[in-house]
């Protein structure tokens, strides 16, 4: 028996509902970057709450899910999470991942889709198309290599940073995703794009690691509409921009209701 719109409390373990908005039409689901948790997509579900019933998922071994055996693949995080997400899957879906969060959404959308349920579209900021590698190791370096990355990208709490305590006891999460995402590794299921969902790339133009063109491949892996649009800023453009950031979302869940799903 299905047990869509019933959610659990293992389910709650990884979706957070900062904002319910049941008589939304769309479910807005964000998925955060490596070291990452729900809570910094709280601003945004308060705006976009609006729009959209709002969704943050939180991963294992971080804030109240601190004391949680870590999950150090994309595959073991996406099957996860996948089953988290099944009994919210009762209105059309929207994934909106940053960095290695745009990665799970992807691998997510193509779960979904083999299962016969194509998402309403699928949003991915921060992070180059699957099919562009790079050789990464960030997670084998020792801790202060692994904390230079992480001040480099600018994307950690600054309280976080100045407290050396409480770094050092976030840091197996961080080295957890880290290896997560650079062990990942595209693997298509034939010749055709995987995706049928429109999907909508947002980048950092000053980005230290996604350029321009590598954010632009994601127009590859869907049959469906693509959109792009690049932003002021570097890795974490999405905070000093998060009014415009929000505006490209609206707009991009707008867009995503008028696409006639392929038959």
């Amino acid at each position: 028996m299905s047990t869509q719109g019933t959610p659990d409390a293992d389910n709650e373990l990884w979706v957070r509902r900062f904002h319910p908005a049941p008589d939304k039409p769309v479910r807005l689901v964000c998925l955060p970057h490596a070291g990452g948790s729900a809570s910094f997509f709280f601003p945004f579900s308060q705006t976009l709450a609006e729009h959209a019933d709002v969704l943050a998922i939180q991963y294992p071994g971080r804030q109240d899910r601190r004391s949680e055996p870590l999950l150090d693949t994309t595959a073991a995080l996406v099957e996860e999470i996948y089953e988290a997400l099944r009994p919210w899957n009762d209105r059309p879906m929207v994934l909106f991942g940053h960095s290695m969060g745009a990665v799970l959404s992807f691998e997510l959308a193509r779960r979904f889709e083999r299962d016969g349920t194509p998402l309403r579209g699928l949003i991915v900021s921060g992070r180059r198309a699957p099919t562009v590698h790079r050789e990464e190791n960030v997670h084998q370096r020792g801790d202060d290599a692994l904390i230079a990355e992480i001040r480099a990208l600018s994307g950690t709490d600054s309280g976080i940073l100045a407290d050396e305590e409480l770094l050092r006891m976030v840091l197996p999460s961080i080295r957890s995703d880290y290896k997560a995402i650079e062990t990942y590794r595209y693997r298509p299921d034939g010749a055709s794009p995987p995706l049928t969902s429109p999907v909508s790339a947002l980048t950092g133009e000053s980005d230290p690691r996604v350029s321009i063109a590598e954010a632009r491949e994601w127009a590859g892996l869907t049959t469906g509409p693509f959109t792009f649009r690049t932003f002021p800023g570097g890795h974490f453009y999405l905070t000093p921009r998060q009014a415009e950031v929000i505006r490209a979302v609206v707009e991009d869940l707008a867009a995503f209701a008028d696409v006639v799903p392929a038959s």
